[in-house]
């Protein structure tokens, strides 16, 4: 407003003195709180390397997720193998079966299942070893049940049938006892 020329207002702004896109510094009034004019002048690439940065840290993330899956259904399946018992039954050869399925089918897709999280960024071999380690882990516990349940060859009468059959370890007997 120029002076002198009627009165002039308390209140009044000058849009042709100071555009409206200024920053608090060169119009002389403060910034809101909660305003960073900072944030303002960032550039389109500093915004899109933090996007990528964030993106391959949420990548990786649920890559190690993804990792340790397997230690769960380990988990599970152990406790399906101890309730199934160590006699050879319908049940306890399902389950036994199922344990030695899922490592072997998951070990077959490993690329697959780390394919979604493949970035320059991310580490995938560390996850990957993790997965395939747990996955034999739970092959190894399937083949012990096997080796428990009596079903692996494990004598050579088991190969060949003009052998002698292994001596058996153990016996039991009644529970009445007469001298």
């Amino acid at each position: 407003m120029e002076k002198g020329k009627g009165l002039a207002r308390r209140w009044a702004v000058d849009f042709a003195e100071s555009s409206a896109l200024s920053s608090s510094s060169s119009s002389g009034i403060p910034d809101p709180l909660g305003y960073n004019i900072s944030l303002h002048d960032l550039d389109d690439s500093t915004v899109a390397r933090q996007k990528k940065d964030a993106e391959a840290a949420w990548k990786s993330q649920k890559a190690w997720e993804v990792a340790q899956a397997p230690f769960k259904n380990l988990m599970m399946m152990g406790f399906m193998m101890w309730m199934a018992g160590s006699t050879v039954h319908l049940f306890s050869i399902g389950i036994t079966f199922s344990a030695l399925w899922q490592p072997i089918s998951a070990l077959q897709g490993v690329g697959k299942v780390f394919e979604p999280y493949k970035d320059s960024r991310v580490d995938t071999i560390t996850p990957k070893l993790l997965f395939i380690a747990l996955n034999l882990a739970g092959l190894g516990l399937g083949v012990w049940k096997l080796n428990t349940l009596g079903l692996l060859p494990t004598h050579p009468s088991d190969w060949v049938s003009s052998l002698a059959p292994a001596p058996e370890v153990e016996y039991s007997g009644g529970g009445l006892l007469i001298n």
